[in-house]
């Protein structure tokens, strides 16, 4: 036999020609012999493991460099083993990886029956070993690469040298071997040669937990038993409805959100630090964290990743970043992760025609290139991407407890002809548009995440009015718990960005969000997209002198407050950041400095705050009985009117003013003769505002019906303001 297949690493059954064989002569078995290939070395000695008994001395193969074999014609079973090897100076002890045919094959027993078995078994997975009656640990690896014709290991354990580790091809297309004395922090990556023997550049690991930076990109063994969580209490809470629960996000770039004095990004350990006390402080529920799944560029800002499994290593290990959820979860702050499924970057070391074939993304590029973003988009037709992309999602809510994940680019998904003309791309079956394998895809993943974390959600960033994309898949959904409501956040925008001069000819941008808002279970956000790529900050959108453009943010934030849905903030809203989100500088922290920043920080403390208290701002978000216009018609004032109500009738009313005019004597309907307070004025000198007087004495209602109400109230409205006002407690 020739075995020049070993010394140009094309191997693809390493299984049948190293370890113990059988030892064939005229056709017939005569014992066994032991076969390795080590490359590097000049002499070999094999030693019985349980008995430490020398095997014999085994002898260089002619015209094989490199590969040695011992003939044992006595010996009929094959037992443990481990080998004295000589190389140069130096003597080590080898620990064979190819007398653990069985151990290497356990990485594919039933892998495909769940999706959760891909993160389970396949990867980098630390295993304990028997061997000769005592216990040996080792890393068992495994990939998928149907269409390769060899696949080696690669790494620390062996030089960087394909020839070393020959992986083993399995009928269903994943490459297996086991390596003893693999601990957790080894460097690994696959050295893949296609289906016509053409090397391809090296590949990480796709189901990689932990991997290096530029330049190397490389995926490290990573010990998930090593952290010890403490939020148990978190954990183990009742289960409440959360649709009838306050949610205030804040959306967070980790890398920006605050710098070190050295424009460094902090790590995971300084976020836990400083950023948990400050949302602690603003009074959200939850933080919301553009993706931490490891990208290889920065200024993707995460939403091109490649390492579905592995959070960056830009902030810290994988155990710092669950020590990051868990002091999260100590101080009641629910995670949200944001996850791309619908996308990658074409990098080398990536999944792009990861075995030299499409294995991962759509071959025709009319489904498999996206035209915005220049990268490769999933094929959600394939079996295993679907499990590879459904683990994922199941990943971070096993291993890193997140409560949530919020899905970008879910049009992009949903749509054959997204961001394409005519003739750039293939029509469904039916020769629609609609992409029936991502539709599928998103009801099987909703349908596992519910299943198996209950107290998980998962909310659809989908930017057209697809339907029931948050309704049960049993009744034809998507599945998602929540949606974004992009249209409120585009209308509202526009509307708040005109002159007040100009409002009232756009009144209904601020009015139509009423007319769908209970056909999805919305979140209104104000995420990072908004202040990007020279659209500007949310203070420079706003029109008129300085003091206008706070007094106008103000009042908007508040009416946004009030607006059924949940709410989502991106960082510096909170305190009027000034220029345009930077990825590479820390937040305008500096700015706090001045009153007007230090006022519109109070504001989201105090809305936070008031939307938490009052259960009319959030218990009925997605019933109808918890709102009603009081008057939406003011289009000539700019004036907007209505309540907010709990499931005990308990009402919050609002009022905007989107004007620089006071409305003195403004009427407005109530539904008790009672008195009435001022809960929440954003014209409030704690807020930088004018502290135009907005009573006179006790708000009392009179027995005048008004706006279809038993009663009526008189108030004073500031210009620019929105105020809440409730029955006196």
């Amino acid at each position: 036999m020739h075995f020049t297949f070993l010394a140009e690493a094309r191997c693809a059954n390493p299984f049948n020609v190293l370890g113990w064989q059988a030892n064939i002569q005229d056709d017939k078995p005569q014992g066994l012999l032991l076969r390795c290939y080590l490359p590097h070395a000049n002499a070999v000695e094999a030693f019985d493991a349980k008995t430490k008994k020398s095997l014999g001395l085994m002898q260089a193969v002619a015209d094989s460099e490199g590969l040695f074999q011992l003939v044992l014609a006595k010996k009929r079973k094959a037992s443990a083993y481990y080998l004295q090897v000589s190389q140069g100076r130096h003597q080590y002890t080898l620990y064979d990886p190819y007398q653990f045919t069985a151990e290497a094959f356990y990485a594919v027993h039933f892998v495909q029956t769940h999706p959760e078995n891909l993160y389970r078994q396949l990867g980098a997975q630390l295993v304990t070993l028997d061997f000769a009656g005592k216990k040996l640990n080792a890393t068992r690896f495994a990939v998928y690469a149907p269409n390769a014709s060899s696949v080696s290991l690669v790494g620390d354990m062996n030089s960087w040298d394909g020839r070393c580790h020959p992986m083993e091809r399995t009928q269903c297309g994943h490459w297996v071997l086991v390596v003893p004395e693999i601990a957790a922090g080894v460097r690994y990556k696959f050295e893949i040669k296609d289906q016509h023997g053409h090397l391809l550049p090296h590949k990480a690991d796709p189901l990689a937990f932990y991997a290096e930076q530029y330049p190397s990109h490389a995926s490290l063994v990573y010990d998930h038993s090593r952290y010890q969580w403490q939020d148990s209490a978190w954990q183990q809470r009742p289960q409440t409805n959360v649709y009838q629960q306050p949610m205030s996000v804040y959306e967070v770039h980790p890398g920006s959100w605050r710098r070190t004095a050295d424009n460094k990004p902090l790590s995971y350990a300084e976020l836990a630090a400083q950023l948990i006390p400050y949302v602690l402080d603003m009074g959200y529920t939850h933080i919301e964290l553009m993706p931490v799944m490891e990208h290889p560029f920065d200024g993707s800002w995460g939403y091109q990743p490649l390492g579905l499994f592995a959070p960056t290593s830009r902030f810290g290990n994988p155990d710092e970043f669950k020590a990051f959820v868990d002091a999260c979860h100590q101080a009641g702050i629910g995670v949200i992760l944001d996850w791309v499924p619908a996308h990658f970057p074409e990098d080398g070391h990536g999944l792009a025609r990861f075995d030299g074939s499409h294995l991962y993304e759509y071959e025709d590029p009319r489904r498999g290139w996206h035209p915005d973003w220049n990268s490769c988009i999933y094929d959600f037709g394939k079996d295993y991407v679907r499990q590879f992309l459904v683990a994922s999602a199941l990943y971070w809510l096993e291993h890193f407890h997140i409560d949530g994940i919020r899905v970008d680019a879910v049009a992009s998904m949903l749509y054959w002809d997204y961001s394409r003309n005519d003739g750039e791309w293939v029509p469904n079956v039916d020769g629609g548009n609609h992409n029936y394998e991502a539709i599928s895809l998103f009801q099987w993943l909703n349908r596992e995440v519910y299943s198996k974390f209950p107290h998980a959600m998962t909310i659809a960033e989908e930017s057209t009015s697809f339907p029931q994309v948050s309704r049960p898949t049993d009744s034809g959904g998507l599945g998602f718990g929540f949606k974004w409501n992009m249209g409120w956040m585009n209308d509202s925008l526009r509307y708040i960005s005109k002159d007040p001069a100009y409002r009232q000819y756009h009144h209904s941008d601020l009015t139509f969000s009423m007319v769908y808002a209970y056909n999805e279970n919305f979140v209104l956000p104000l995420s990072h997209d908004e202040v990007v790529h020279g659209k500007g900050s949310l203070l420079q959108k706003m029109p008129g002198d300085e003091w206008q453009q706070a007094a106008n943010m103000r009042a908007f934030l508040a009416f946004m407050f009030a607006h059924p849905g949940k709410k989502m903030n991106f960082m510096g809203i909170e305190f009027a950041q000034v220029a345009e989100w930077n990825h590479t500088q820390s937040l305008d922290w500096h700015l706090l400095s001045f009153e007007k920043h230090r006022g519109m920080q109070q504001l989201f403390r105090d809305l936070n705050l008031t939307y938490r208290r009052c259960a009319a701002l959030y218990q009925l978000d997605y019933d109808t009985e918890g709102f009603g216009w009081l008057d939406h018609e003011d289009a000539t004032h700019s004036t907007l009117s209505f309540y907010r109500e709990d499931s005990n009738g308990e009402r919050i009313y609002v009022v905007s003013n989107f004007t620089p005019v006071p409305r003195t004597r403004f009427h407005l309907g109530v539904a008790e003769h009672t008195e009435y307070e001022v809960i929440l004025n954003t014209d409030s000198v704690h807020y930088w505002g004018s502290n135009f007087p907005v009573q006179q004495g006790v708000l009392q209602s009179s027995a005048h019906p008004y706006q279809g109400q038993k009663f009526s109230l008189v108030v004073d409205l500031p210009p620019l303001a929105t105020l809440y006002l409730r029955k006196k407690q």
